[in-house]
């Protein structure tokens, strides 16, 4: 499958930054936040064949550089590792074509295929000097799109990637209307730091080769899936408990059979930090608001209930720990404490270190630019072992089948990508 660059450009905000806010104060977690993009690829089926390429190309420029006004340190340029600098140099928008009909794609998505339609790679150093945002507009042969989305990881997480494609799209639907006004205000809370301290290294020595899996369970999948989790400790196993520590112990048991000695097993998690602090901050606040715990196990906990009760403890522990601390002017504190301790549990001898993300409940799949909800939404891989992504899929359930789709009603399903080592597969 080709995908071929037809044009690159920079989309500028469509109003200028005011001079008082040409600089953009960081907040800690910014800081600490790992030199890499977060990528995201919208597909969208050909049903409405009114819009040409050069229209929808035309609406999603033209509402990208109002959103960008919005948002607008986005759309600057990383000045140190405390600002930005709000220069207004644009985001990036990039025109693919792709020469093969979206259906024939969507019946066996290829996971190599899929980094085509993003931008740039995920780990690329440009995040540190170019552009904050970037966008490539993939378009099908038979009149499919997938839109493919990077933005820095230094300025958001999947609540922020959320908050701006929401904002995008409904400046693209409505003609320039916002859905919310985003909020700045994260540095107040967080305040930047001269960091002493050793950022986690974690994902310098998860680098490796990867295999990359794609699994998806249905509704009664998973709730047999959190029934089997139910123990005295955890009576009720979220979903995404269940789904984890499902995984977890696959990988476990993966390892155990590549090694003759007993492993210690980490896993460490993300947790939205805006509903955490006193007072809570809106979902709308814009940054890297994300916390990480850790839960761990040997090989003698590697039953589904067990696993189950280690990543509850570990959320617990960081609530007693840490959480408690998120007010006043003890965030800062509480924030370096749970860096120092995932810095000291990296993985050493045999121990493995796995890290899972969950994109539950973001609603990606209302993002509509005008012509349509997504038919997929998916997180292309990056070259990391032991990453485990966990996002909801469609409500309805989408088979292809000879270029038909059959539709299920009020059939809910997850949808993660799964990478690891190759020997451990």
């Amino acid at each position: 499958m080709d995908v071929e660059i037809i044009t690159r450009e920079a989309v500028k905000p469509s109003s200028p930054t005011p001079g008082h806010l040409r600089e953009f104060n960081l907040c800690l977690l910014d800081q600490l936040a790992p030199v890499a993009y977060e990528p995201l690829v919208l597909f969208y089926s050909s049903f409405q064949q009114k819009f040409t390429v050069a229209h929808q190309s035309e609406r999603l420029k033209r509402s990208l550089s109002e959103t960008l006004s919005r948002f607008y340190p986005l759309a600057g340029r990383i000045k140190d590792d405390a600002s930005i600098e709000c220069n207004d140099f644009g985001a990036v928008f990039v025109e693919a074509r792709v020469s093969c009909l979206l259906s024939e794609f969507l019946e066996k998505p290829d996971a190599g295929v899929i980094r085509k339609f993003i931008p740039i790679g995920i780990e690329s150093p440009e995040e540190l000097t170019g552009s904050l945002v970037l966008v490539q507009a993939n378009f099908f042969a038979c009149g499919g799109l997938a839109i493919g989305v990077c933005i820095s990881h230094k300025v958001a997480d999947p609540v922020t990637f959320s908050t701006f494609m929401e904002d995008w799209a409904a400046a693209a639907f409505r003609s320039g209307d916002s859905t919310v006004l985003p909020l700045f205000n994260a540095s107040l809370v967080f305040p930047p730091q001269n960091i002493s301290l050793s950022k986690p290294a974690a994902l310098e020595f998860m680098r490796d080769r990867c295999v990359t899996k794609r699994v998806v369970l249905d509704a009664s999948k998973v709730a047999a899936l959190q029934v089997k989790a139910v123990s005295e400790s955890v009576t009720c196993p979220t979903r995404v408990e269940a789904v984890t520590a499902l995984i977890w112990k696959c990988a476990m048991n993966a390892a155990r059979s590549n090694s003759e000695h007993l492993r210690y097993s980490i896993l460490s998690q993300s947790v939205n930090l805006r509903k955490k602090t006193v007072p809570p901050l809106p979902e709308h606040t814009i940054g890297n608001l994300e916390g990480y715990f850790a839960s761990c196990a040997t090989e003698c906990e590697v039953q589904l209930q067990s696993l189950v009760r280690q990543l509850r403890k570990g959320l617990q522990d960081f609530g007693e720990k840490y959480l408690k601390k998120l007010g006043k002017d003890k965030a800062s504190m509480a924030i370096c404490e749970s860096f120092q301790e995932a810095a000291s549990m990296l993985p050493e001898g045999n121990v493995d270190f796995y890290v899972s993300t969950s994109f539950c409940r973001l609603p990606f799949y209302g993002i509509d630019f005008g012509w349509g909800k997504p038919t997929w939404v998916t997180i292309p891989a990056g070259d990391y072992k032991n990453v485990v992504s966990i996002m909801d899929a469609k409500d309805v359930c989408v088979i292809m089948d000879t270029n038909r789709l059959l539709s299920f009603a009020c059939v809910f399903v997850y949808d993660w990508l799964v990478s690891w080592d190759e020997t451990g597969e």
